[in-house]
């Protein structure tokens, strides 16, 4: 079958490409100028798609972020598909994941991987800590539906953070697509100037309660000085036995990011890249140096890219409160 499946992609692949292109177009269109004219995040819609893409090519039941995705005026699903359908139909035939989207090898991710490995990594994560926990909090949540479709947070209490208008535009298009959501909390905050426990306790949360905390995608786009501050009033603030999920950069993934289309497609919508560790050697131990400095404990982690000589580019890291 995979052999039937090559033989039936590379022809149609080629015949996509001007297709293709016309649909990459759109989406970069979308994603870029949509986005910045609504005062939204780029790179938010990057991680929508991708897990969208996953969602469709059958990694992950996503339902939720798949009628999300249809009801975004900043992304475009029929460039997706018109980018991404050749692709399909080899995965269709074959029922593997080959090229794109693809489920690497631990430790052998490629940038390109990072969407897709990294959803996994905190899925996985997720799962295994979620039985434990009474409260699940998304730092940063931007378009992120993991609290959304799944009957795991039925005894959970669960709260997004984010930025007012972030949170504004994600209720209208939650409204939109009809998704249910009354059984998450919304807290509004200004990263930089609000106490983000004194804004989620005027919304019910209760820090005597273990408490599992994601902040995906985050890190990077902050100072060394603001991950610091949040790692420490997370160990100040939550109960004993609350974990934190993140995830971490490399500076030379950092500076990958900073250059050519890279950083004219951040510069559009004004976002800058500033946080990373240096992941050259000994990375294992730069990463728990630096999370034992905020007396938090290092737990499961996944050094994404750690087979090159470079070393990894990025970490999902497990952080507990003990």
């Amino acid at each position: 079958m995979n052999i039937l499946s090559l033989i039936v992609y590379l022809p149609l692949q080629i015949l996509f490409i001007p297709i293709a292109i016309v649909g990459a177009m759109l989406v970069a269109y979308k994603q870029i100028l949509v986005s910045k004219r609504l005062g939204l995040s780029m790179t938010a819609i990057e991680i929508i798609n991708g897990r969208w893409t996953m969602h469709v090519f059958g990694m992950r039941d996503d339902d939720a972020t798949a009628r999300l995705a249809a009801a975004l005026p900043n992304t475009s699903l029929s460039g997706l598909w018109a980018t991404l359908f050749p692709l399909w139909v080899k995965y269709k035939i074959s029922g593997r994941h080959a090229i794109y989207p693809r489920i690497p090898k631990p430790g052998s991710e490629s940038m390109v991987d990072l969407v897709v490995a990294r959803t996994l990594y905190f899925d996985s994560m997720i799962e295994r800590n979620k039985e434990r926990v009474e409260q699940f909090v998304v730092m940063g949540a931007g378009y992120d539906m993991r609290a959304y479709g799944h009957s795991m947070w039925e005894r959970t209490k669960c709260f997004e953070l984010d930025q007012p208008s972030v949170q504004e535009h994600k209720l209208a298009m939650l409204r939109e697509a009809n998704i249910p959501h009354d059984h998450v909390q919304f807290v509004s905050v200004d990263f930089k100037g609000d106490d983000i426990f004194e804004r989620l306790q005027e919304f019910g949360f209760d820090a005597s309660k273990k408490t599992l905390f994601l902040w995906e995608g985050v890190t990077l786009y902050l100072s060394e000085a603001e991950v610091r501050e949040t790692l420490g009033n997370v160990r100040s603030n939550a109960a004993v036995g609350s974990v934190l999920l993140a995830d971490l950069y490399a500076n030379r993934f950092l500076g990958f990011a900073k250059k050519g289309a890279n950083k004219k497609a951040l510069d559009q919508t004004d976002e800058a890249l500033d946080f990373g560790l240096e992941f050259t050697s000994d990375y294992e131990d730069t990463l728990t140096q630096f999370v034992q400095s905020e007396s938090l404990t290092v737990g499961e982690t996944h050094f994404m890219g750690r087979t090159s000589d470079k070393g990894p580019f990025a970490v999902v890291a497990e952080m507990k409160c003990e």
